[in-house]
C-alpha cells in the first residue's frame, strides 16, 4: 500500500473540506466526510474514527458546554438579565451616548453569566434597543451597539467558546477565564469611550443619575450580581471547577428564580431546556466531526509541517500574527464561532507555540476576533439578531456598526502587542492551575 506523506494527506484533507464547502455542505458535514476521506485513502477502519468521536463526547470538561446554555437561558426568564440592565442604566445616569454606554455596561454584566455573544445580545437587545429608539437613536446605530457589546459575552468569562478552545487545545479552561477579564473589560471600555465620541452632539439621555436610584436597583440586583461572584469566586477560589460551576449556576439560577423573584415559571424552565438541547446538540455534533478532523492533523504532524514552512519565511512572530489574526478576522466573517476554534485551534495553536506565543495568550486572541466576527457580514449571527430586534434591514446595522468594529481591531492589535494584558491575571493568581 503506497505510504502517504504529510503534503500528501494536507492536500486530500483541506482539499476535500474546502470543495464541500464550495459546494454548500454544511461545515460539520465537511469536517466529518474530509477526515473520512483521509481515514478510507490511508486504509484506517472508518470504526476508529466513530470510536474516536463518541469518546471526546465523554471529556469531562465538555460538560461545562450544556450547563452554560442552561444557566444562561434560565437567567433570562428568571428575570436577572433585566435587573442588571437596570443597574448598567443607574451607574451611567444622564450624559451623551448614556443609552449606549449603558448597552456595553448591561452586556459585560450579563456576558459574566451567560457564555454567549448571540445570548447576551438577545437578552440585552430587547431591553436597550426598543429604549435607544425611543430616546432618539437611529434604529441602525442602537441595532449595532447591542450587537457590538454582545460580544463581550464571549470574552469576559464564563465563556462557551472558551471552554470549547480549552477541550481543543486541552488547555486549563479556568486560565482562559482568567485570561479574558481584562481584554473584556478594555473592549467594554473602548466602546464607551466610541460611543460617547460618536454621541457628542446628541442631547443627554438615559436615567437621571441619583445615589438612591442607584442603591435601590443594587438591592433588587443583589441576587443578580452574586451569581457572577458566585461562579468566578469559585472557580478561582478552588472551590470548584468550571464544569462544576456551571452546574451550581443552574441550581443557583433555579432557587433565585423560584423562591426569590418569583419570575420562573414551570413553562419558562422546559422553554429554556428545550432551547439548550437544541444548541447543544448542534455543537456536540460539529464537536465529533471536528475531532476526527484534528486526529488526521496530528497523526500526520500536519500543523508542524505549516509550522516549519511558515519559519521558513520568517521569525519574526509580530508578522505571523498579523497574518493570524487577518485569517481568524476573515474567516469570522463566513463560520460559526464554535466551528472556527475547532477548526483552527489544531491547526494554528502549535504554529504560534513554535514562535513563543503562550496557549492561553493565543486562545484570548482568538475568541476576541471571533467576538468581531459576531458583527461582521455576512454571518455576523448578533447583528442579525439586533436587526431583528430594531426591525431594521442587516444592512443599516453593519454599517452603523463599522466604527465600533475597527475599535475592536484596534483592541485587539494591542492585545497582540502587550500580551500581558492577556497573560498577567492567569500568571500571578493561578500559576499552577491545570485543566477544567
Amino acid at each position: 500500500m503506497m505510504e502517504f506523506t504529510s503534503a500528501h494527506m494536507a492536500s486530500i484533507l483541506f482539499g476535500v473540506f474546502m470543495l464541500l464547502l464550495v459546494m454548500g455542505v454544511p461545515i460539520m458535514v465537511a469536517l466529518g466526510m474530509a477526515a473520512m476521506a483521509c481515514f478510507m485513502v490511508a486504509g484506517t477502519d472508518l470504526n476508529t474514527m466513530i470510536q474516536m468521536g463518541a469518546s471526546s463526547m465523554t471529556a469531562f470538561p465538555l460538560m461545562a458546554l450544556p450547563s452554560f446554555v442552561l444557566a444562561g437561558a434560565l437567567m433570562e426568564a428568571a428575570g436577572i438579565s433585566r435587573r442588571l440592565v437596570n443597574i448598567a442604566e443607574n451607574i451611567v445616569g444622564t450624559l451623551p451616548g448614556g443609552l449606549a454606554v449603558s448597552t456595553a455596561l448591561a452586556c459585560v454584566f450579563f456576558g459574566s453569566i451567560s457564555g454567549s455573544g448571540p445570548a447576551t445580545t438577545a437578552a440585552v437587545g430587547m431591553l436597550m434597543i426598543p429604549a435607544m429608539i425611543r430616546r432618539g437613536y437611529h434604529p441602525g446605530y442602537a441595532a449595532a451597539t447591542a450587537a457590538t457589546a454582545g460580544g463581550i459575552g464571549i470574552i469576559i468569562p464564563p465563556s462557551i467558546p472558551m471552554v470549547i478552545y480549552g477541550v481543543a487545545g486541552q488547555q486549563s479552561i479556568a486560565k482562559m477565564f482568567m485570561g479574558g477579564i481584562i481584554p473584556g473589560l478594555l473592549i467594554a471600555l473602548a466602546l464607551t469611550l466610541i460611543h460617547f465620541f460618536l454621541c457628542r452632539k446628541l442631547p443627554p439621555d438615559g436615567q437621571a443619575w441619583s445615589l438612591r436610584a442607584l442603591l435601590d436597583s443594587l438591592l433588587k440586583g443583589f441576587w443578580s450580581l452574586l451569581a457572577p461572584l458566585l461562579i468566578l469566586g469559585g472557580i478561582y477560589s478552588g472551590m470548584f471547577t468550571p464544569t462544576e460551576a456551571a452546574v451550581v449556576a443552574i441550581f443557583y439560577t433555579l432557587f433565585v428564580g423560584v423562591f426569590i423573584h418569583k419570575e420562573l415559571t414551570f413553562k419558562a424552565i422546559m422553554t429554556s431546556l428545550n432551547t439548550t438541547s437544541w444548541l447543544t446538540g448542534r455543537i456536540l455534533v460539529i464537536v465529533f466531526t471536528a475531532i476526527a478532523f484534528g486526529r488526521v492533523l496530528t497523526e500526520y504532524r500536519i500543523p508542524i509541517e505549516i509550522a516549519n514552512w511558515i519559519l521558513g519565511y520568517t521569525e519574526n512572530v509580530y508578522v505571523v500574527w498579523f497574518f493570524v489574526v487577518i485569517l481568524l478576522l476573515f474567516l469570522g466573517m463566513f463560520m460559526e464561532i464554535l466551528a472556527l476554534i475547532l477548526l483552527v485551534t489544531p491547526v494554528l495553536l502549535p504554529v504560534m507555540v513554535a514562535y513563543g506565543v503562550d496557549p492561553i495568550h493565543f486562545g484570548v486572541i482568538l475568541v476576541c476576533c471571533c467576538a468581531i466576527g459576531l458583527s461582521t457580514p455576512p454571518l455576523g449571527e448578533n447583528l442579525f439578531i439586533s436587526s431583528g430586534i430594531a426591525r431594521i434591514a442587516y444592512e443599516d446595522g453593519v454599517i452603523k456598526a463599522l466604527p465600533m468594529v475597527f475599535v475592536n481591531i484596534l483592541l485587539v492589535t494591542l492585545l497582540v502587542v502587550f500580551p500581558q494584558l492577556v497573560l498577567w491575571l492567569p500568571n500571578i493568581l493561578m500559576p499552577s492551575v491545570a485543566g477544567g
